[in-house]
C-alpha cells in the first residue's frame, strides 16, 4: 500500500481553505465543466491509499481543480502532472503547490482539455489517479488508456453509476460500451463508494471509485478501431439481437449472421452476453472477410 511520508506531510486544503481560495478567485463552481471539489483531507488520503503508489510513480491527474487532490499525491510521489483546462484554476494552482506541497517534489500544471492532450512534459506517466469530471469522465478516461499507453495503474472518481458501468462484467444490466471498452485496455473494479458531503458544491449523487490495473488487449488480427465499431455497433440497440444489431455495421442481417456463425458467436445472443474477446474475434472475421467501416 502507499505509504504516507509522516516526516513531510503536506498542508493539505481544509473545506474552509477552499471556499477562501475560490472567494478569492472568483471561481464559482460550473457544471459545464463537471466542477465539484473536494473538501475533506481524509477523503483524499483515502484516495491516494487506494491508489497504491510508489514514490517513483509518474502520476498524471486530470482536473486537479484548487488541488485537495494534489497535494494528497504529493505526500507520496515525487513527480506529478496535473491537467487543467480552467486557466483561472490552472494559474492559481502552482503557487497553492508551491507553498503547501512537501519539499522535493516536481509538478507542472497542463493548461488544456484532457481529451485533446496527446503528449506531457517529462517522463512518461505511469498512474492516473484524478477526481474525473462526471459530464466527460468516460471519454476522459478512454482517452488516457489510449494516449497513454505506460499508465500501468490509477484510480478515478466518477458518478457511482459511472462506476458500476466501467467495471460490470458480461450479463450485468449496467454492462456496455463504457464496460467492454475499459475491459480492452484494463481490468477495473470498484474500490469505494464516495458520499456528496465531501464536495463542494454538495452533488445530487452519489460518487465511486473505481481502481485498475493496465493488461494486454485481447490477441487479435483487428485493430482497436475494428473492434470498438462492432461494440458500438451491438450496443446501439440493446434489446436486438447481434443478427439485427450489426446488420447495419456489416451491410445486412445476413452477412451479420455469416460473421457471426464464423467467429463461433451465436447470431441470436445479444451485445450484454459478449466479452471483449468475443468482439474482437467478431472483428477479425471482419477483417479476414474484406474490412468493414471503424470508428475512433
Amino acid at each position: 500500500m502507499a505509504r504516507v511520508r509522516q516526516e513531510a506531510l503536506s498542508s493539505l486544503l481544509s473545506a474552509r481553505d477552499v471556499r477562501d481560495l475560490a472567494d478569492r478567485l472568483g471561481i464559482r463552481p460550473t457544471k459545464t465543466l463537471g466542477q465539484n471539489f473536494v473538501v475533506d483531507a481524509n477523503t483524499v488520503r483515502r484516495i491516494v491509499r487506494v491508489a497504491d503508489l510508489a514514490p517513483d510513480d509518474v502520476v498524471v491527474e486530470v482536473g486537479p481543480g484548487l488541488g485537495s487532490l494534489t497535494l494528497a499525491l504529493l505526500e507520496v510521489v515525487d513527480r506529478l502532472v496535473a491537467v487543467e483546462i480552467d486557466p483561472v484554476l490552472a494559474a492559481e494552482l502552482p503557487t497553492t503547490l508551491a507553498e503547501r506541497a512537501r519539499a522535493g517534489t516536481s509538478f507542472e500544471v497542463v493548461l488544456s482539455d484532457a481529451l485533446k492532450v496527446t503528449e506531457l512534459p517529462g517522463p512518461a506517466p505511469t498512474a492516473l489517479v484524478a477526481n474525473l469530471p462526471y459530464n466527460v469522465a468516460v471519454p476522459v478516461l478512454l482517452t488516457m488508456f489510449q494516449r497513454f499507453p505506460t499508465l500501468r495503474h490509477g484510480v478515478v472518481m466518477v458518478q457511482s453509476e459511472v462506476a458500476d458501468r466501467l467495471v460490470a462484467g458480461p450479463g450485468s444490466r449496467t454492462y456496455g460500451v463504457p464496460s467492454v471498452k475499459t475491459a480492452w485496455y484494463a481490468v477495473a473494479k470498484r474500490a469505494g463508494a464516495v458520499p456528496p458531503p465531501v464536495f463542494w458544491p454538495v452533488p445530487r449523487v452519489d460518487s465511486g471509485l473505481v481502481a485498475f490495473t493496465r493488461r494486454e488487449p485481447p490477441r487479435t488480427s483487428a485493430t482497436r478501431e475494428q473492434v470498438f465499431a462492432v461494440v458500438d455497433a451491438a450496443f446501439a440497440q440493446r434489446r436486438k439481437t447481434l443478427r439485427a444489431a450489426l446488420a447495419g455495421w456489416a451491410g445486412s442481417p445476413a452477412r451479420a449472421e455469416e460473421l457471426l456463425r464464423a467467429a463461433g458467436v451465436d447470431p441470436s445472443a445479444r451485445g450484454e452476453q459478449l466479452t471483449v474477446e468475443d468482439f474482437a474475434r467478431i472483428a477479425a472475421q471482419a477483417s479476414r472477410s474484406g474490412g468493414l467501416p471503424t470508428t475512433p
